[in-house]
């Protein structure tokens, strides 16, 4: 990889975001009718490649559900609001109804309220009854806490997800969360992350994960960027952690691990380009929490936001643009991406004569910057 000097005693690689390349056209084109765009990670297999982030803003348990019967994956957080209040909803609106000035130190006090296990297992359950894949995420400091409640509530897929997760985190306070052993001694598969190197990916793979999501500080609510000075440009974190999988499957002699792209995903054309960099599926919040059915009411945050030290993240607004399966599947009212996320991506693929996502992945991109 090309180095640049930044000055004489620092030098940096070039990286890309997802707008900074575009996607090649080659000599062969298909019908998006015979697209396939089904994702399949362990036994659960989605008709869409999507999962929808565990935000609150974004999947309540009605919404999972919905967006498990639309073929996606909606991941819940518990250690949101659902998992702290019997009933947030009047939290939500009000969240929703706050000023700008008072939204944060708001937000800190509502989610000082402590995670309820009794809630954890109900809401569990609540997914459950709607016929869908259950999948559920807690951050790594809760993970050790909560892991038996949430895989009792039988859950089918664990995430565990972090601003950025390392599997070698180091305190001198506390026992960190052994992942290898974790995830050997769990009966449901796991998906880790965000990651953004080739190097942590690599490590996060040996700990026996299905999948890695792959993202730092790049969904439209963080400001990880401007708060701790610490991001990476999507496209290249997908390719490095693409390159990294490519390599454990040598290593590992045919272990296929997951490559999901979780940040900077806005547009129907970031769903595009994130599985030609080497994506199998995608993580969006921000495209989700526009629709009608969103708790965030036309707002949208992440836990990042109510940190209770130093907050990285903020409530947007985002608007509301449709429902769920409009945005999912269509029909579009707009042209502008935000609707029919998989009819573009099925579009994509067709003009570029790929008939599923992995053959996708080998398409030809350009950097337009």
């Amino acid at each position: 990889m090309t180095e640049i000097e930044i000055g004489r005693g620092k030098r940096g690689r070039t990286a890309y975001s997802f707008d900074d390349i575009a996607i090649v056209p080659s000599r062969r084109t298909r019908d998006p009718e015979e697209v396939s765009v089904a994702w399949q990670i362990d036994a659960y297999r989605f008709e869409i490649p999507v999962l929808a982030a565990p935000m609150d803003s974004v999947v309540s348990p009605q919404t999972a559900i919905a967006i498990g019967k639309l073929g996606g994956l909606g991941v819940l957080n518990l250690e949101g609001l659902w998992t702290r209040y019997e009933d947030p909803e009047p939290l939500l609106a009000e969240i929703a109804g706050l000023d700008d000035a008072e939204v944060t130190r708001r937000m800190q006090e509502i989610y000082e309220a402590p995670i309820q296990p009794g809630l954890v297992t109900a809401r569990i359950a609540e997914v459950r009854a709607g016929g869908v894949t259950v999948a559920a995420a807690l951050s790594p400091q809760r993970t050790a806490q909560l892991w038996k409640t949430v895989v009792d509530a039988g859950v089918d897929l664990f995430v565990i997800r972090g601003t950025t997760v390392s599997a070698e985190h180091v305190s001198g306070r506390a026992e960190p969360l052994n992942l290898k052993q974790f995830i050997y001694e769990l009966d449901v598969p796991v998906i880790v992350g965000g990651c953004a190197t080739y190097q942590a990916a690599l490590h996060l793979m040996r700990t026996g994960t299905a999948g890695v999501l792959v993202g730092f500080g790049g969904g439209a609510s963080h400001t990880t960027r401007s708060v701790l000075g610490v991001s990476v440009p999507m496209a290249s974190a997908v390719a490095d952690v693409h390159a990294a999988r490519r390599d454990y499957l040598d290593e590992s002699g045919g272990r296929y691990v997951h490559v999901i792209a979780d940040g900077g995903v806005g547009l129907s054309g970031d769903v595009s380009k994130a599985i030609a960099c080497g994506a199998d599926a995608v993580m969006i919040g921000s495209p989700l929490a526009r629709a009608s059915e969103a708790p965030g009411r036309g707002f949208h945050w992440g836990s990042e936001a109510h940190h209770s030290e130093l907050p990285r993240g903020e409530r947007v607004r985002v608007g509301t643009v449709g429902s769920l399966e409009e945005i999912l599947v269509g029909p579009s009212r707009v042209s502008d991406g935000s609707m029919n996320i998989i009819g573009a991506l099925r579009r994509a693929m067709a003009t570029t004569g790929y008939s599923d996502v992995k053959e996708f992945q080998r398409v030809e991109v350009t950097v337009v910057r």
